[in-house]
């Protein structure tokens, strides 16, 4: 091409001067052609070093620096609050009720007479008795004291000694008649439910009073044994109630040991302190911690990674270009997952844009 044009331009001038002096004409040729060259050379130049230089259009392309981090995988269950001392409370012995001492939502304390049946008849009883036993102390003490001085006969401080002591094996027995016919709390508490009138007869295992200890909640819950090497007593939780739209970060304060074999499942407990109010039954979420790594580590979201037809990667930024790498993986959890091998910290991972790229396209980040 250069000198195609080179040609065109001497046939041109050597027309254009006709019958001009050869020698000077040829040395203005020369001349001309000279300046051509160079001039050809540098566009040819020019040319060149613009196509060699071009760069491919950019994409714009956001990315986000990664910051190793404690890794942690959780198991999500559901539970319900429970009290330990949770009691409903009934008479050991029929009767009907004479005397009810407390109303819903009273304070009790344990050995407290909550209610009171009919028991005029034992009590009759034990007067009766207590007369005969008060005599029957007197007889004792007196053939004791004969017997210590030697008078009287062995067999009267005998019969007077096993008279005594049957006596108050019989007061011991209706007094204990007597308490029967009474509703004591076992335990300290609040009356939950008062299910009895004055008039009322009753029978043992009637659910009569209910007195539940509040200060004493837990959340119980039964886990599948697949998590039976991963959830600890010490774990961390966050129990969750939807009902009041409230949360809490606790410890699992029980985990068995023991596997169910019609459920296959071990139960966990999570004790709760009173700063709030809870319900026994309440339905409660736990978010127990089941895994966390022993130190910080590269984690990035599941939904940046690429799959290969061997491995899976990510795109980074580097030098105005995206960048392959291969990464290997292990746990994932909630849209994350921890990158053991491939990644450091301070890698600009494309976030956006990286769809459409491939290894080595040059890009640009937006600000």
């Amino acid at each position: 091409m250069k000198n195609k044009l080179l040609y065109i331009s001497i046939a041109t001038l050597i027309m254009a001067c006709g019958g001009s002096d050869k020698k000077a004409e040829l040395e203005k040729l020369k001349k001309q052609k000279s300046e051509l060259e160079t001039k050809i050379t540098s566009m040819e130049e020019e040319l060149a070093k613009s196509d060699t230089t071009k760069k491919e259009k950019s994409t714009e392309v956001v990315a986000m620096a990664l910051t190793p981090q404690i890794f942690k995988t959780y198991i999500e269950i559901q539970g319900r609050i429970d009290a330990d001392e949770n009691v409903a409370l009934s008479t050991e012995m029929p009767g009907t009720v004479t005397k009810i001492n407390v109303k819903v939502g009273d304070e009790v304390t344990k050995g407290q007479v909550l209610a009171e049946t009919d028991a005029r008849a034992l009590q009759q009883q034990m007067q009766d008795l207590q007369t005969n036993l008060d005599l029957a102390k007197q007889v004792y003490d007196r053939q004791k004291n004969l017997w210590d001085q030697k008078i009287g006969t062995e067999i009267q401080y005998l019969q007077s000694k096993t008279t005594k002591e049957s006596l108050e094996n019989k007061m011991g027995s209706l007094q204990e008649q007597i308490r029967m016919s009474k509703i004591i709390s076992p335990i300290s508490g609040t009356v939950d439910g008062v299910n009895i009138k004055v008039g009322q007869s009753v029978m043992p295992g009637l659910n009569s009073i209910t007195v539940i200890n509040f200060s004493n909640l837990k959340v119980k819950a039964d886990v599948a044994e697949s998590y039976a090497n991963r959830v600890k007593t010490g774990n961390e939780v966050q129990v969750l109630f939807p009902d009041t739209k409230d949360s809490i970060n606790s410890k699992v304060s029980y985990a068995s040991r023991a596997i169910s074999s019609l459920s296959r499942t071990f139960n966990v407990e999570v004790n709760l302190d009173n700063t709030k109010e809870y319900h026994p039954n309440m339905v409660a979420k736990l978010r127990i911690n089941d895994f966390q790594s022993t130190s910080p580590e590269i984690v990035v979201p599941v939904k940046y990674i690429q799959r290969g037809t061997t491995d899976n990667y990510v795109l980074i930024a580097q030098d105005g270009k995206a960048i392959k790498k291969i990464i290997k993986t292990n746990r994932e959890y909630n849209g994350l997952i921890e990158v053991v091998d491939g990644l450091n910290a301070g890698d600009m991972l494309i976030t956006a844009g990286y769809d459409v790229l491939n290894d080595g396209d040059f890009i640009t980040l937006k600000k």
